[in-house]
């Protein structure tokens, strides 16, 4: 029997110092002073925050077709570095997720090279071309979730209301990419004031307010359950709180780096801060942060977009929108959230481990006798220098790169699996 003891570990959803048993990838104790059974492991987390694994529902992992940007292995291995034992990939591969065999291509892949739990979204249209819809009872069937063009919006709306007319059938979640692209066209920023200073092309917020609107209101007339992906204004929170208000299913989540950047980060022409939806405002990045602490932002995501260092080392107008983000969730987490006050480790708990759990219908990780071992033990003290040699994905892509972070992730504990770090 494989048998773990995790001493000293400060218990995040309680406060409480204790001990953690762990035989064969299951909790067997939890309290103080436990004794170490024979030929046990024994880990010292000296007072380390011990606290169940994130799940981040907004990645992009890039394989299939993309392995030079990403993989399973590099993308899961990022997350474990970061924190996060469960992913949602999205469907923008090459070829995109939108059969049920592709579906089952990725759950394969998953289950031979994912260091973490993973499931895919499918995409709402076939080839993400928004012309015909996808193969949504075959996704289904595959067990698929979630439906999403991420990155792009489906613009014709008619197809978008049979496409959620269907998934309301099979109890399937549509997910929107909030955005109109007559009003954004070339954009590379958000439009305003640090745009014009420095002559980019902007994005109005308009463009991402107009479609959350439309997209609420095709939920309320189709009776779908709709999510909104990474919500960047404090008009869209309006309109988002609204709807909820109103009794209907939408849920929503907001980017890291919608929390912490605003446009003004832009001021040097590093691509690095080029995102989709752009970074906006200080009241549009207050606004964000007031709505996940209140609850009605349900949910916080990376929105991990890989790049190689060849797209993104071009002017900025020229470079693909994203950042790599899930190496660091954690240390980010508390460095720009935690330790700043602007939330506590609740909401976090709340935001990263439960709601995007329950939104998707998985089990929510607790850390309690007779759980799968689902943990992460933090250490929230520790800095550590962000450096391109320091990431386990492939894309170096991330504004945090030559900064000093607080919190450091030390070890994993998935099932009878444990990674150090």
């Amino acid at each position: 029997m494989d048998t773990t003891l995790i001493k000293n570990a400060k218990l995040v959803a309680t406060g409480e110092v204790a001990d953690v048993e762990i035989r064969d990838g299951v909790i067997t104790a939890v309290g103080g002073s436990l004794p170490v059974a024979e030929g046990a492991t024994v880990v010292d987390a000296e007072g380390g925050l011990l606290m169940p694994g994130l799940f981040d529902m907004n990645v992009h992992l890039r394989e299939p077709g993309r392995e030079d940007k990403e993989s399973i292995t590099t993308g899961s291995a990022a997350a474990l570095h970061g924190g996060v034992t469960g992913m949602l990939a999205m469907p923008n591969t090459d070829p995109p997720i939108d059969t049920g065999g592709m579906v089952q291509s990725v759950k394969d892949l998953a289950a031979r090279k994912s260091s973490v739990d993973l499931l895919t979204a499918g995409t709402l249209t076939k080839g993400r071309e928004g012309k015909e819809m996808s193969a949504i009872a075959a996704m289904a069937a595959e067990g698929v979730r979630m439906l999403t063009d991420d990155p792009s919006p489906l613009e014709d709306a008619q197809l978008l209301r049979r496409c959620m007319e269907y998934a309301r059938e099979f109890g399937v979640r549509v997910t929107s990419h909030c955005s109109t692209p007559a009003l954004v066209k070339d954009g590379a920023m958000n439009e305003g004031p640090v745009a014009y200073s420095l002559g980019l092309p902007g994005m109005p917020a308009l463009a991402e307010e107009l479609c959350v609107f439309r997209d609420i209101e095709l939920a309320r007339m189709t009776g779908c359950k709709l999510h909104i992906q990474h919500v960047s204004t404090a008009r869209s929170v309006q309109l988002i709180r609204r709807a909820k208000s109103e009794g209907l299913d939408v849920t929503c989540e907001a980017s890291l780096h919608h929390m912490i950047f605003t446009d003004e980060a832009v001021i040097g022409y590093g691509t690095c801060y080029k995102v989709d939806p752009p970074l906006r405002s200080e009241s549009d990045r207050a606004a964000l942060v007031a709505a996940v602490v209140d609850g009605t932002i349900d949910v916080i995501v990376s929105d991990h977009a890989p790049h190689t260092d060849f797209e993104k080392t071009v002017d900025f107008s020229s470079a693909p929108f994203g950042v790599s983000a899930l190496d660091w969730v954690l240390p980010v987490v508390n460095d720009r959230l935690v330790e700043s006050g602007a939330m506590g480790w609740d909401v976090i708990l709340r935001a990263y481990v439960q709601k995007p759990r329950e939104i998707l219908g998985l089990e929510v990780p607790a850390i309690e006798v007779g759980q799968r071992a689902n943990l992460v033990w933090f250490d929230p003290n520790a800095d550590q220098h962000v450096t391109r040699d320091g990431f386990r994905s492939l894309g170096l892509n991330s504004p945090f790169v030559g900064e000093t972070l607080r919190g450091q992730v030390r070890g994993v504990w998935l099932d009878s699996r444990y990674t150090a770090f």
